[in-house]
């Protein structure tokens, strides 16, 4: 856990600090780290530790990742970069954007992944489940996406450039991050080993539920794609920079298209098309009109 001594607990936003803590009381109620102030609560999660040489508390790397603001988190982490990038209608360059340096939001991962997640799933159709009653709109597939968006920040190398980067196209979903795979590809597929490379990350998500520590995650992503019927998702490492692209398709194994029958992202629409498919007043009256004298002559003849 590496201590930033020249920066200070008051470098970590507070109002980031705020929703995370109200995340992981509503998933912990009553939790004993919930008594602790916004000074000594850092410490407990991981984002701030005590310098042994000054006994002064000081916000960790991850602490800073998590709740720093952008222009703070580069001085640190000069490539420090993340990108969301939307195409859902082919005549726009982007349908939504997202970049940790626009200095209209922090820029800080635990905002990009509640901001990006939320992207992610607003389009994707998927059938809910009824329990109890109830109806439930966490399927597995919300799940395999908040785990394939976790899985890529706490393995991201930030020191490392072209940062973080999530395409959300009409058809796939693809997620890139900085950085090897640290148990390789095989092992990763299989299973059953956790050594993500941000650990204490790992473990802020985790007290948050996000994410585990059972080294299962990319392979429950595969089984629930499976289970869909689309595609298998592709892994592929790049080197020089070192780059792990996760792909995550939604087509089925025959390769048609899920959107040919029942999209799994509602396209966006362009408001030029909907102004050229509009019936006049006057087009309108002359189908009803051509209707009524087919009736009329079809009722003549019975």
């Amino acid at each position: 856990m590496k201590i930033l001594t020249n920066f200070s607990v008051d470098d970590l936003d507070i109002e980031t600090v705020r929703a995370y803590r109200n995340r992981h009381s509503s998933y912990r109620p009553g939790h004993p780290w919930g008594k602790f102030d916004n000074y000594d609560y850092p410490e407990r999660i991981g984002a701030a530790a005590v310098y042994n040489e000054d006994k002064k508390l000081y916000p960790t790397a991850a602490g800073l990742l998590m709740f720093g603001e952008e222009y703070k988190i580069v001085r640190e982490f000069p490539e420090y970069f993340l990108d969301y990038r939307e195409v859902l209608d082919p005549s726009i360059r982007w349908t939504d954007r997202l970049q940790s340096g626009s200095g209209d939001w922090t820029g800080n991962l635990f905002d990009f992944y509640f901001r990006v997640y939320n992207k992610l799933i607003k389009d994707v159709k998927v059938p809910f489940k009824i329990k109890g009653g109830d109806r439930i709109d966490d399927t597995p597939v919300h799940k395999a996406l908040r785990e394939a968006l976790a899985n890529c920040i706490v393995n991201t190398d930030f020191y490392v450039g072209r940062g973080v980067v999530v395409k959300k196209n009409i058809d796939e979903i693809i997620i890139e991050n900085p950085g090897s795979i640290r148990t390789g590809e095989e092992q990763m597929l299989k299973g059953g080993i956790s050594d993500p490379r941000n650990k204490t990350l790992m473990k802020m998500f985790n007290l948050i539920n996000i994410g585990e520590r059972a080294g299962s995650g990319v392979p429950n992503i595969y089984d629930v794609w499976e289970s869909e019927g689309w595609e298998k998702p592709v892994v592929k490492e790049e080197y020089s920079p070192d780059r792990t692209v996760l792909t995550l398709p939604f087509e089925t194994e025959t390769g048609d298209k899920i959107g040919d029958k029942k999209p799994a992202i509602k396209p966006a629409i362009n408001p030029n098309c909907r102004k050229r498919n509009r019936l006049s007043s006057r087009q309108f009256l002359n189908i009803c009109s051509r209707t009524l004298n087919t009736d009329r002559k079809v009722l003549k003849h019975c």
